[in-house]
Protein backbone atom coordinates (compact mmCIF):
# COMPACT_ATOMS: atom_id res chain seq x y z
CA UNK A 1 0.00 0.00 0.00
CA UNK A 2 1.26 3.35 -1.18
CA UNK A 3 2.22 5.65 1.91
CA UNK A 4 -0.49 8.47 0.74
CA UNK A 5 -3.18 5.65 0.38
CA UNK A 6 -2.66 4.90 4.40
CA UNK A 7 -2.53 8.68 5.10
CA UNK A 8 -5.84 8.53 2.72
CA UNK A 9 -7.91 5.98 4.51
CA UNK A 10 -6.80 7.12 7.86
CA UNK A 11 -7.88 10.67 7.22
CA UNK A 12 -11.53 9.28 6.05
CA UNK A 13 -12.16 7.09 8.70
CA UNK A 14 -11.04 9.35 11.35
CA UNK A 15 -13.35 12.05 9.47
CA UNK A 16 -15.87 9.60 9.04
CA UNK A 17 -16.24 8.53 12.57
CA UNK A 18 -16.25 12.04 13.75
CA UNK A 19 -19.08 12.99 12.05
CA UNK A 20 -20.83 9.95 13.10
CA UNK A 21 -20.05 10.71 16.82
CA UNK A 22 -20.83 14.14 16.53
CA UNK A 23 -24.22 12.94 15.02
CA UNK A 24 -25.21 10.67 18.16
CA UNK A 25 -23.77 12.92 20.38
CA UNK A 26 -26.21 16.24 19.27
CA UNK A 27 -29.64 13.41 18.89
CA UNK A 28 -29.06 11.64 22.21
CA UNK A 29 -28.14 15.22 23.48
CA UNK A 30 -31.25 16.97 22.28
CA UNK A 31 -33.47 13.26 23.22
CA UNK A 32 -32.34 14.52 26.89
CA UNK A 33 -33.56 17.88 27.19
CA UNK A 34 -36.54 17.26 24.95
CA UNK A 35 -39.61 16.75 28.34
CA UNK A 36 -37.94 20.19 29.81
CA UNK A 37 -38.31 23.98 28.20
CA UNK A 38 -34.88 25.70 29.24
CA UNK A 39 -35.78 28.31 31.80
CA UNK A 40 -35.20 31.11 29.76
CA UNK A 41 -37.32 30.07 27.13
CA UNK A 42 -40.42 28.70 29.12
CA UNK A 43 -42.86 31.98 29.58
CA UNK A 44 -42.69 32.36 25.77
CA UNK A 45 -41.97 28.64 23.99
CA UNK A 46 -44.54 26.01 25.53
CA UNK A 47 -43.17 22.02 25.68
CA UNK A 48 -45.14 21.34 22.21
CA UNK A 49 -42.81 23.52 20.35
CA UNK A 50 -39.91 23.21 21.90
CA UNK A 51 -40.88 18.88 21.31
CA UNK A 52 -41.21 19.67 17.51
CA UNK A 53 -38.09 21.57 17.27
CA UNK A 54 -36.33 18.43 19.01
CA UNK A 55 -37.60 15.97 16.94
CA UNK A 56 -37.03 17.89 14.00
CA UNK A 57 -33.45 18.34 14.21
CA UNK A 58 -33.56 14.50 15.40
CA UNK A 59 -35.28 13.65 12.00
CA UNK A 60 -32.56 16.35 10.34
CA UNK A 61 -29.60 14.22 11.97
CA UNK A 62 -30.64 10.86 11.15
CA UNK A 63 -30.35 11.78 7.54
CA UNK A 64 -26.76 12.58 7.72
CA UNK A 65 -26.30 8.72 8.70
CA UNK A 66 -26.84 7.63 5.02
CA UNK A 67 -26.02 10.63 3.49
CA UNK A 68 -22.61 10.25 5.12
CA UNK A 69 -22.33 6.39 4.66
CA UNK A 70 -23.40 6.95 0.44
CA UNK A 71 -20.47 9.93 -0.30
CA UNK A 72 -17.87 7.89 2.04
CA UNK A 73 -18.37 5.06 -0.41
CA UNK A 74 -18.72 7.00 -3.43
CA UNK A 75 -15.29 9.00 -2.86
CA UNK A 76 -13.81 5.12 -2.12
CA UNK A 77 -15.09 4.00 -6.04
CA UNK A 78 -13.55 6.73 -7.37
CA UNK A 79 -10.33 7.22 -6.43
CA UNK A 80 -9.36 3.87 -5.08
CA UNK A 81 -11.77 1.85 -6.74
CA UNK A 82 -10.55 3.28 -10.46
CA UNK A 83 -13.66 4.70 -10.98
CA UNK A 84 -12.27 8.45 -11.85
CA UNK A 85 -9.96 6.10 -14.75
CA UNK A 86 -12.81 4.83 -16.14
CA UNK A 87 -14.24 8.21 -17.04
CA UNK A 88 -10.81 9.52 -17.65
CA UNK A 89 -10.78 6.39 -20.57
CA UNK A 90 -14.29 6.40 -21.37
CA UNK A 91 -13.58 10.73 -22.35
CA UNK A 92 -10.65 10.09 -24.45
CA UNK A 93 -12.65 8.29 -26.79
CA UNK A 94 -14.28 11.49 -27.84
CA UNK A 95 -11.77 14.19 -27.00
CA UNK A 96 -8.00 14.28 -27.55
CA UNK A 97 -7.27 17.56 -26.67
CA UNK A 98 -6.69 18.03 -23.00
CA UNK A 99 -9.10 20.87 -22.28
CA UNK A 100 -12.14 19.31 -23.89
CA UNK A 101 -11.44 15.86 -22.16
CA UNK A 102 -10.89 17.99 -18.88
CA UNK A 103 -13.96 19.83 -19.12
CA UNK A 104 -16.36 16.54 -20.16
CA UNK A 105 -14.03 14.54 -16.96
CA UNK A 106 -15.07 17.33 -14.21
CA UNK A 107 -18.77 17.91 -15.46
CA UNK A 108 -19.40 14.03 -15.59
CA UNK A 109 -18.49 13.73 -12.48
CA UNK A 110 -20.05 16.78 -10.04
CA UNK A 111 -22.90 15.73 -12.12
CA UNK A 112 -22.82 12.38 -10.85
CA UNK A 113 -22.15 13.75 -7.24
CA UNK A 114 -24.72 16.38 -7.91
CA UNK A 115 -27.28 13.40 -8.71
CA UNK A 116 -26.77 10.84 -6.07
CA UNK A 117 -27.41 14.14 -3.51
CA UNK A 118 -31.17 14.28 -5.20
CA UNK A 119 -32.80 11.88 -3.27
CA UNK A 120 -31.38 12.96 0.06
CA UNK A 121 -32.86 16.20 -0.90
CA UNK A 122 -36.10 14.84 -1.89
CA UNK A 123 -36.74 13.03 1.31
CA UNK A 124 -35.16 15.82 3.21
CA UNK A 125 -38.27 18.28 1.43
CA UNK A 126 -41.23 16.14 1.02
CA UNK A 127 -40.23 13.74 4.29
CA UNK A 128 -39.00 15.85 7.18
CA UNK A 129 -40.36 18.96 6.03
CA UNK A 130 -43.19 18.14 4.73
CA UNK A 131 -43.98 16.13 8.12
CA UNK A 132 -42.74 19.11 10.23
CA UNK A 133 -45.63 21.27 8.56
CA UNK A 134 -42.58 23.34 6.80
CA UNK A 135 -42.50 22.43 3.30
CA UNK A 136 -44.58 24.62 0.57
CA UNK A 137 -42.94 23.02 -2.36
CA UNK A 138 -44.66 20.36 -5.36
CA UNK A 139 -42.84 18.16 -6.87
CA UNK A 140 -42.83 20.14 -10.15
CA UNK A 141 -41.36 22.65 -8.62
CA UNK A 142 -38.58 20.86 -6.79
CA UNK A 143 -37.53 19.47 -10.26
CA UNK A 144 -38.23 22.94 -11.97
CA UNK A 145 -35.64 24.50 -8.99
CA UNK A 146 -32.85 21.28 -10.25
CA UNK A 147 -33.26 21.99 -13.97
CA UNK A 148 -32.65 26.20 -13.35
CA UNK A 149 -29.67 25.25 -10.81
CA UNK A 150 -28.02 22.41 -13.30
CA UNK A 151 -28.31 24.82 -16.47
CA UNK A 152 -26.94 27.93 -14.62
CA UNK A 153 -24.42 25.79 -12.78
CA UNK A 154 -23.02 25.11 -16.70
CA UNK A 155 -23.62 28.03 -18.01
CA UNK A 156 -21.44 30.08 -15.66
CA UNK A 157 -19.33 27.30 -14.46
CA UNK A 158 -18.24 26.11 -18.09
CA UNK A 159 -16.77 29.06 -19.09
CA UNK A 160 -14.95 29.20 -15.90
CA UNK A 161 -13.65 25.60 -15.89
CA UNK A 162 -12.45 26.59 -19.71
CA UNK A 163 -10.82 29.79 -18.80
CA UNK A 164 -8.92 27.57 -15.89
CA UNK A 165 -7.99 24.53 -17.59
CA UNK A 166 -6.61 27.02 -20.22
CA UNK A 167 -4.38 28.79 -17.78
CA UNK A 168 -3.32 25.44 -16.37
CA UNK A 169 -1.91 24.36 -19.91
CA UNK A 170 -0.18 27.76 -20.91
CA UNK A 171 1.04 29.38 -18.09
CA UNK A 172 3.41 27.49 -16.87
CA UNK A 173 4.45 26.86 -12.94
CA UNK A 174 2.69 30.26 -12.20
CA UNK A 175 -0.58 28.91 -12.95
CA UNK A 176 -1.72 28.97 -9.97
CA UNK A 177 -1.86 32.72 -9.39
CA UNK A 178 -3.18 33.29 -12.76
CA UNK A 179 -6.25 31.28 -12.08
CA UNK A 180 -6.71 32.65 -8.97
CA UNK A 181 -7.37 36.25 -10.37
CA UNK A 182 -9.50 34.27 -12.34
CA UNK A 183 -11.55 32.73 -9.73
CA UNK A 184 -11.85 36.28 -7.70
CA UNK A 185 -13.04 38.09 -10.94
CA UNK A 186 -15.24 35.34 -11.08
CA UNK A 187 -16.70 35.57 -7.63
CA UNK A 188 -16.85 39.17 -7.68
CA UNK A 189 -18.44 38.91 -10.81
CA UNK A 190 -21.69 36.88 -9.19
CA UNK A 191 -21.92 38.96 -6.44
CA UNK A 192 -22.67 41.82 -8.80
CA UNK A 193 -25.02 40.05 -10.66
CA UNK A 194 -26.87 37.85 -8.11
CA UNK A 195 -29.73 40.08 -6.55
CA UNK A 196 -30.67 41.36 -10.48
CA UNK A 197 -30.00 38.25 -12.44
CA UNK A 198 -29.64 35.23 -10.69
CA UNK A 199 -31.74 35.30 -7.53
CA UNK A 200 -35.36 36.17 -9.86
CA UNK A 201 -34.95 33.34 -11.38
CA UNK A 202 -35.91 31.34 -8.39
CA UNK A 203 -38.11 33.84 -6.36
CA UNK A 204 -40.32 36.88 -6.84
CA UNK A 205 -38.80 40.23 -5.55
CA UNK A 206 -41.77 42.28 -4.76
CA UNK A 207 -40.99 46.44 -2.97
CA UNK A 208 -41.99 46.48 0.55
CA UNK A 209 -45.44 48.10 0.52
CA UNK A 210 -45.93 48.80 3.93
CA UNK A 211 -45.72 52.63 4.16
CA UNK A 212 -44.98 52.53 7.99
CA UNK A 213 -42.50 49.86 7.79
CA UNK A 214 -40.62 50.89 5.17
CA UNK A 215 -40.78 54.45 6.77
CA UNK A 216 -39.00 52.75 9.86
CA UNK A 217 -36.12 50.99 7.85
CA UNK A 218 -35.18 53.84 6.26
CA UNK A 219 -34.75 55.85 9.17
CA UNK A 220 -32.28 52.92 10.43
CA UNK A 221 -30.73 52.95 7.12
CA UNK A 222 -30.19 56.34 7.66
CA UNK A 223 -29.01 56.60 11.00
CA UNK A 224 -26.47 53.44 10.13
CA UNK A 225 -25.24 54.95 7.30
CA UNK A 226 -26.69 52.43 4.57
CA UNK A 227 -27.55 52.96 1.11
CA UNK A 228 -29.31 50.09 -0.37
CA UNK A 229 -30.93 49.77 -3.96
CA UNK A 230 -34.09 48.76 -2.28
CA UNK A 231 -36.25 47.61 0.51
CA UNK A 232 -38.31 43.82 -1.38
CA UNK A 233 -39.85 40.86 0.36
CA UNK A 234 -39.38 37.41 -1.69
CA UNK A 235 -42.27 35.28 -1.96
CA UNK A 236 -40.49 32.71 0.41
CA UNK A 237 -43.64 31.47 1.53
CA UNK A 238 -44.22 29.18 -1.89
CA UNK A 239 -41.67 27.05 -0.77
CA UNK A 240 -41.03 26.84 2.64
CA UNK A 241 -42.82 28.23 5.59
CA UNK A 242 -39.20 29.11 7.26
CA UNK A 243 -38.46 32.81 7.90
CA UNK A 244 -35.26 34.85 7.11
CA UNK A 245 -33.80 38.18 5.68
CA UNK A 246 -30.38 39.77 4.58
CA UNK A 247 -29.26 41.95 2.07
CA UNK A 248 -27.26 41.01 -1.08
CA UNK A 249 -24.67 42.50 -3.34
CA UNK A 250 -22.41 45.48 -3.14
CA UNK A 251 -21.96 48.91 -3.97
CA UNK A 252 -24.72 49.99 -6.50
CA UNK A 253 -26.41 46.46 -6.47
CA UNK A 254 -26.92 46.10 -2.52
CA UNK A 255 -30.79 45.36 -1.84
CA UNK A 256 -32.40 44.13 1.25
CA UNK A 257 -34.63 41.39 1.22
CA UNK A 258 -36.98 40.21 3.86
CA UNK A 259 -39.02 36.56 3.82
CA UNK A 260 -42.87 37.35 3.39
CA UNK A 261 -42.97 34.88 6.05
CA UNK A 262 -40.73 37.00 8.52
CA UNK A 263 -42.90 39.95 7.59
CA UNK A 264 -46.47 37.99 8.83
CA UNK A 265 -44.63 36.95 11.75
CA UNK A 266 -42.57 39.83 13.73
CA UNK A 267 -44.10 43.24 14.65
CA UNK A 268 -42.40 46.13 13.28
CA UNK A 269 -39.90 46.45 15.97
CA UNK A 270 -38.73 43.22 15.81
CA UNK A 271 -38.03 43.76 12.58
CA UNK A 272 -36.35 46.45 12.93
CA UNK A 273 -34.15 44.86 15.39
CA UNK A 274 -33.52 41.71 12.80
CA UNK A 275 -32.43 44.54 10.01
CA UNK A 276 -30.18 46.12 12.47
CA UNK A 277 -28.35 42.64 13.53
CA UNK A 278 -28.03 42.20 9.65
CA UNK A 279 -26.55 45.94 8.97
CA UNK A 280 -24.42 45.17 11.96
CA UNK A 281 -22.51 42.56 9.95
CA UNK A 282 -21.90 45.30 6.81
CA UNK A 283 -20.84 47.97 9.31
CA UNK A 284 -18.60 45.73 11.02
CA UNK A 285 -17.17 44.69 7.43
CA UNK A 286 -17.89 40.94 8.02
CA UNK A 287 -18.96 40.42 4.81
CA UNK A 288 -15.38 41.94 3.16
CA UNK A 289 -13.39 40.14 5.71
CA UNK A 290 -14.90 36.67 4.88
CA UNK A 291 -14.49 37.62 1.22
CA UNK A 292 -11.08 38.12 1.80
CA UNK A 293 -10.26 34.93 4.03
CA UNK A 294 -12.19 33.00 0.90
CA UNK A 295 -9.90 34.53 -1.52
CA UNK A 296 -6.80 33.92 0.82
CA UNK A 297 -7.99 30.44 1.52
CA UNK A 298 -8.48 29.95 -2.01
CA UNK A 299 -4.81 31.21 -3.28
CA UNK A 300 -3.15 28.96 -0.97
CA UNK A 301 -5.00 26.00 -2.80
CA UNK A 302 -4.75 26.68 -5.52
CA UNK A 303 -0.99 26.63 -4.99
CA UNK A 304 -1.17 23.75 -3.03
CA UNK A 305 -2.97 21.88 -5.69
CA UNK A 306 0.08 23.26 -8.28
CA UNK A 307 2.65 21.37 -6.15
CA UNK A 308 0.53 17.68 -5.52
CA UNK A 309 -0.13 17.76 -9.43
CA UNK A 310 3.28 17.38 -10.16
CA UNK A 311 3.86 14.74 -7.62
CA UNK A 312 3.11 10.84 -8.93
CA UNK A 313 2.58 9.65 -5.43
CA UNK A 314 -0.50 12.09 -5.46
CA UNK A 315 -2.07 10.05 -7.96
CA UNK A 316 -0.96 6.54 -7.17
CA UNK A 317 -2.28 6.91 -3.81
CA UNK A 318 -5.15 7.99 -4.77
CA UNK A 319 -5.89 5.04 -7.29
CA UNK A 320 -4.98 7.25 -10.37
CA UNK A 321 -3.00 5.88 -13.21
CA UNK A 322 -0.31 7.81 -13.45
CA UNK A 323 -0.12 9.75 -16.85
CA UNK A 324 2.89 10.12 -18.52
CA UNK A 325 2.01 14.23 -18.93
CA UNK A 326 0.25 15.63 -15.30
CA UNK A 327 -3.18 15.48 -16.07
CA UNK A 328 -4.40 19.41 -14.92
CA UNK A 329 -8.30 17.97 -14.63
CA UNK A 330 -7.72 14.92 -12.74
CA UNK A 331 -5.56 16.71 -10.04
CA UNK A 332 -8.37 18.98 -9.69
CA UNK A 333 -10.53 16.41 -9.57
CA UNK A 334 -8.92 14.45 -7.06
CA UNK A 335 -8.00 17.49 -5.07
CA UNK A 336 -11.63 18.50 -4.33
CA UNK A 337 -12.94 15.62 -4.06
CA UNK A 338 -10.09 14.42 -1.03
CA UNK A 339 -9.55 18.13 0.31
CA UNK A 340 -12.51 17.86 2.87
CA UNK A 341 -11.39 14.69 4.49
CA UNK A 342 -8.13 16.48 5.23
CA UNK A 343 -9.75 20.06 6.41
CA UNK A 344 -12.86 18.72 8.25
CA UNK A 345 -11.59 18.41 11.79
CA UNK A 346 -10.41 22.59 11.20
CA UNK A 347 -14.12 23.35 10.85
CA UNK A 348 -14.74 24.74 14.01
CA UNK A 349 -12.33 27.22 13.45
CA UNK A 350 -14.63 28.36 11.13
CA UNK A 351 -17.66 27.96 13.31
CA UNK A 352 -15.93 30.17 16.06
CA UNK A 353 -14.81 32.74 13.76
CA UNK A 354 -18.66 33.19 12.37
CA UNK A 355 -20.02 32.93 15.71
CA UNK A 356 -17.72 35.96 16.82
CA UNK A 357 -19.28 37.99 13.85
CA UNK A 358 -22.63 36.90 14.94
CA UNK A 359 -21.96 38.42 18.47
CA UNK A 360 -20.59 41.55 16.73
CA UNK A 361 -23.92 42.03 15.09
CA UNK A 362 -26.15 41.62 17.77
CA UNK A 363 -24.01 43.70 19.51
CA UNK A 364 -24.54 46.39 17.09
CA UNK A 365 -28.10 45.96 16.56
CA UNK A 366 -28.59 46.09 20.31
CA UNK A 367 -27.03 49.71 20.01
CA UNK A 368 -29.15 50.91 17.49
CA UNK A 369 -32.12 49.14 17.68
CA UNK A 370 -33.58 47.59 20.78
CA UNK A 371 -31.98 44.48 22.60
CA UNK A 372 -35.01 43.16 23.60
CA UNK A 373 -36.95 43.60 20.38
CA UNK A 374 -34.01 41.28 18.70
CA UNK A 375 -34.77 38.86 21.58
CA UNK A 376 -38.26 38.77 20.88
CA UNK A 377 -37.96 38.24 17.62
CA UNK A 378 -35.03 35.34 17.61
CA UNK A 379 -37.44 33.78 20.47
CA UNK A 380 -40.39 33.43 17.37
CA UNK A 381 -37.78 32.67 14.54
CA UNK A 382 -36.41 29.94 17.00
CA UNK A 383 -39.93 28.43 17.41
CA UNK A 384 -41.20 28.90 14.13
CA UNK A 385 -38.25 27.43 12.49
CA UNK A 386 -37.91 24.32 14.93
CA UNK A 387 -34.84 25.43 16.18
CA UNK A 388 -33.42 23.85 18.70
CA UNK A 389 -32.58 25.30 22.14
CA UNK A 390 -30.53 22.57 23.52
CA UNK A 391 -27.63 21.63 20.73
CA UNK A 392 -25.23 19.47 21.74
CA UNK A 393 -22.24 21.79 22.88
CA UNK A 394 -19.77 19.81 20.53
CA UNK A 395 -21.96 19.43 17.68
CA UNK A 396 -22.57 22.75 17.95
CA UNK A 397 -18.63 23.85 18.10
CA UNK A 398 -18.05 22.21 14.99
CA UNK A 399 -20.92 22.90 13.01
CA UNK A 400 -22.89 26.19 14.14
CA UNK A 401 -22.27 29.47 12.30
CA UNK A 402 -24.71 30.97 14.82
CA UNK A 403 -24.14 30.72 18.96
CA UNK A 404 -26.45 28.66 20.30
CA UNK A 405 -30.21 29.94 21.80
CA UNK A 406 -29.13 30.23 25.44
CA UNK A 407 -25.80 31.40 24.64
CA UNK A 408 -26.86 34.16 22.46
CA UNK A 409 -30.04 35.66 24.43
CA UNK A 410 -28.08 35.47 27.42
CA UNK A 411 -25.40 37.58 25.98
CA UNK A 412 -28.18 40.29 24.25
CA UNK A 413 -29.45 40.62 28.38
CA UNK A 414 -26.44 42.22 28.95
CA UNK A 415 -27.31 45.44 26.82
CA UNK A 416 -30.96 45.56 27.95
CA UNK A 417 -31.38 48.95 29.94
CA UNK A 418 -32.35 47.86 33.71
Amino acid sequence: MQTFTAVFITALLLTTVTQLWLAIRHIRHIRAYRNQVPQDFASQIDLAAHQKAADYTCARTRLSFPSTFTHVLLLLMLTLGGGLNVLASFWANWFTDPIPHGMALIISTVLLLSVIEIPFSYYRTFVIEQQFGFNKMTPAMFFADLIKQYTLGFVLGAPLLFVMLWLMEKMGESWWFYAWLAWVAFNLFLLAIYPTWIAPLFNKFSPLQDASLKERIEQLLYKCGFESSGLFVMDGSRRSSHGNAYFTGFGKTKRIVFFDTLLSRLEPSEIEAILAHELGHFKRHHVIKRIVWSFIVSLAFLWLLGYLMQQNWFYQGLGVTVPSVPSNAMAVLLFFLVMPVFTFLLQPLSSLYSRKHEFEADEYAAQNASAADLIQALVKLYQDNAATLTPDPVHSTFYDSHPPAAIRVAHLKKFISV
